[in-house]
């Protein structure tokens, strides 16, 4: 299995969907990472170069994800929280907090 963004993807699928695998990279951006390096989105994993790995990794370092992105996340959600703004009682109350309806 290959590493990226220390993350395991699998080899058996392909690129544009083995990267997304990975938290913060969706179907759109799994295909422009692909774009920007280089790499048709077709092949599968295991067929890839080390070279062509080396500069997906490279594309996948620009964005934030994983652990960075979750605690950016967090760290808003808290945010919100401390403030007391409305978005932050809801999610202090775990009620929903985009407009939903709390009944049927």
């Amino acid at each position: 299995m290959a590493r990226v963004a220390g993350i395991n993807i699998p080899d058996n699928k392909h690129t544009d969907i083995a990267l997304t695998y990975i938290f913060g990279v969706g179907k759109t951006r799994a295909l422009q990472i692909c774009v920007k390096a280089g790499v048709s989105p077709f092949v599968k994993v295991s067929e890839l170069s080390e070279k062509d790995l080396e500069s997906i990794r490279t594309e996948v370092g620009k964005f934030t994800v994983e652990g960075d992105l979750r605690r950016e996340i967090a760290t808003n959600i808290k945010r919100l929280m401390d403030l007391g703004t409305n978005r932050g009682i809801r999610h202090r109350r775990h009620l929903p907090v985009n407009g939903q309806r709390t009944k049927t």
